[in-house]
């Protein structure tokens, strides 16, 4: 993460509304949405472009009733990669694929789909072959935006998955994918020189829509690797042990401040990782939202939060978890972290 990176992050929370108001739990997913993007970014190796085109849009009818509708689209670059019609997740959830859509950069900026709604939870699955910082597709369900949903990242390798959710007592239900940028940018390569707008980024997006049947028990995804003690300046100040989500919710770390910025970390592990998202409070202090990381292997996938922690007291951080769509069976390992900056 970057030191503008940070600015923002602490300009936004500074502006932020008191605690006490009535869209509180939509405030928080946006928080989360914003901070889940700053830890896409910071994980990713390529520089996002300045802006992006969108993309063109072919539908294709599959099996289990689903009805499209597609707007005028051109020939792409590039052949849409086909996702499969069925596969078993590593906790042996079960997906049907329902419909599937593609969106190009070189043609219209949406289409839709219209699926049936059994009342098993659904999913929305996308590939992307082109470069880091390509616009992802927005998704919206029946006219409104799918905020209860982390957004897909700006065109990584691998297939994503995210959580759609539906109104309730729907039968079938219009699902819409939109890659339009508005406004506009350009860029100096130095002092006084022309401002260029950038080309486009070139994409192609496999997306498709997945109904799933959760394991008949739940299946434990295993523990988490410990956090670094001493990851790029920073010096770990206390953790929680090992969490199981939906069974633990809360957690507190208590640290002593010692001057300066402290920082708050969150590791997770399973299907369901990326879905997570905490709630933080500092006693006494600040509060605000942290995204889940997922360690593995390579470096650890720093994406520090900063908080204010008042010199020489103990002072208790409080998180509280919650996450993205249903989790029927699906549990999550997670635990978080304080660290304080070395001197």
């Amino acid at each position: 993460m970057s030191v503008q990176d940070l600015r923002e992050m602490l300009r936004e929370r500074a502006e932020g509304p008191a605690p006490a108001v009535p869209d509180r739990h939509e405030l928080v997913r946006r928080r989360v949405r914003r901070t889940w993007r700053r830890r896409v970014l910071a994980s990713a190796t390529a520089t996002v472009a300045a802006t992006v085109a969108a993309g063109a849009a072919v539908l294709s009818l599959l099996p289990g009733g689903a009805v499209t509708r597609h707007e005028p689209a051109t020939s792409a670059s590039a052949p849409a990669r086909e996702l499969p019609q069925r596969f078993t997740a590593h906790d042996g959830t079960g997906y049907r694929r329902l419909a599937t859509a593609t969106l190009r950069t070189d043609g219209a900026r949406r289409t839709s789909v219209t699926i049936p709604v059994t009342g098993r939870p659904l999913d929305v699955a996308a590939l992307c072959d082109g470069s880091f910082g390509a616009t992802a597709p927005r998704i919206s369900v029946a006219g409104r935006a799918a905020g209860a949903s982390p957004p897909f990242s700006p065109c990584l390798k691998g297939m994503e998955l995210v959580p759609l959710p539906v109104p309730a007592g729907a039968g079938q239900v219009t699902v819409t994918f939109d890659t339009t940028t508005r406004g506009g940018g350009c860029t100096r390569q130095e002092k006084g020189a022309p401002c260029v707008t950038p080309e486009p980024v070139k994409a192609v997006w496999s997306l498709a829509v997945y109904e799933w049947t959760p394991p008949a028990r739940p299946v434990d995804p295993g523990p988490l690797r410990a956090f670094p003690k001493r990851p790029a300046g920073w010096e770990l100040a206390g953790a929680t042990p090992d969490r199981l989500w939906p069974q633990d919710g809360t957690a507190t770390v208590t640290v002593r401040g010692e001057g300066g910025r402290m920082g708050l970390e969150a590791l997770c592990a399973g299907d369901l990782a990326r879905r997570m998202w905490f709630t933080y409070r500092v006693e006494g202090g600040e509060e605000g939202t942290v995204t889940c990381g997922q360690w593995t292997s390579g470096p650890y996938p720093m994406a520090m939060t900063e908080l204010a922690v008042p010199e020489g007291r103990r002072v208790t951080v409080t998180v509280r978890a919650g996450i993205w769509g249903q989790d029927a069976n699906r549990p999550v390992r997670w635990a978080v972290a304080v660290y304080r900056r070395r001197s």
